[in-house]
């Protein structure tokens, strides 16, 4: 039994270093940077905390937390039912399944800068931007998607949505392999349709692969940044701006090291708090 304990930690030892180098360490130096004054070229001096209660006044930064927040609400949800009925209807056999599931996979293994580029052109204010040609097809006016302050965060948490059915739908297939077929046989037997298996089976069945998907992708969403600066900047007037987006401003534009490690621990409490929630919500197992 000794020995089996020694085996278990030698085994977990290299990704226990790992985890506190490139982990561990950086967290708890962030957490120090956030009670001081840094701007990169003079020795950082302690503020105590002056950045957090800077944060509090920050009616930006509550603007991103904000928008983030919406953009889970609604593109998260969306995209794991999106998702899931997709892993359903691509589990059954059918024929070309090994295309479409390459296809709704596409987009999560391409660069989100190509990404970004594609849906610029389709969001382009002007008639020849593909959604206005489909607007244009209803006899409806042009719409400037990324410029205006009403549109502009709608249009990001529909790329966002589009973007993450993959990885979702690619864990949902995996967990659906796992749902035994006489539990299916089972509810056959007793006369269940096709909607009363899927809510009564294969739902349940798939609670730790929701869990799991709820939390990554929440997670996910609160470190979108890479999107919201390609395609708005976080504009037009902040309206799409994330926290991510503003610790990039603070840190690399206007050189406020401890005010960014400020927001990034604030971010971190806020993940922590949203993983609990998800638990309680969607009941993981011990196992989970």
């Amino acid at each position: 039994m000794r020995a089996e304990k020694m085996w278990g930690w030698f085994l977990t030892l290299p990704s226990l270093i790992h985890t506190v180098i490139w982990i561990g360490i950086p967290v708890v130096v962030a957490i120090g940077m956030s009670f001081t004054d840094y701007d990169i070229v003079q020795a950082p001096t302690f503020a105590g905390l002056a950045n957090y209660a800077e944060i509090l006044r920050d009616e930006v930064f509550w603007k991103a937390l904000g928008n983030n927040a919406l953009m889970a609400a609604f593109g998260v949800p969306i995209s794991m039912f999106i998702a899931l009925i997709a892993a359903v209807a691509l589990n059954q056999g059918l024929k070309g399944q090994g295309f479409f599931r390459t296809m709704i996979f596409m987009p999560h293994v391409t660069a989100t800068v190509a990404i970004a580029m594609i849906w610029l052109w389709i969001y382009s204010g002007d008639p020849s931007g593909l959604a206005n040609r489909a607007l244009g097809f209803f006899g409806l006016a042009p719409q400037n998607w990324l410029t205006n302050g009403d549109l502009a965060l709608p249009a990001v948490i529909v790329v966002t949505i589009w973007q993450g059915i993959g990885l979702k739908m690619l864990i949902y297939l995996a967990a659906l392999q796992g749902v035994s077929k006489e539990l299916y046989e089972a509810a056959d037997v007793d006369g269940a349709s096709t909607i009363q298996k899927f809510f009564n089976v294969t739902i349940p069945m798939l609670r730790p692969a929701t869990f799991f998907v709820l939390v990554t992708s929440i997670i996910a969403n609160f470190q979108t940044f890479d999107l919201v600066y390609n395609l708005t900047n976080g504009g037009p007037a902040n309206a799409t701006t994330v926290i991510t987006y503003q610790i990039y401003v603070a840190a690399f534009q206007q050189f406020r090291m401890g005010y960014a490690t400020a927001q990034s621990v604030i971010l971190l409490l806020v993940l922590v708090v949203l993983t609990i929630i998800s638990r309680r919500v969607v009941g993981g197992t011990d196992g989970d």
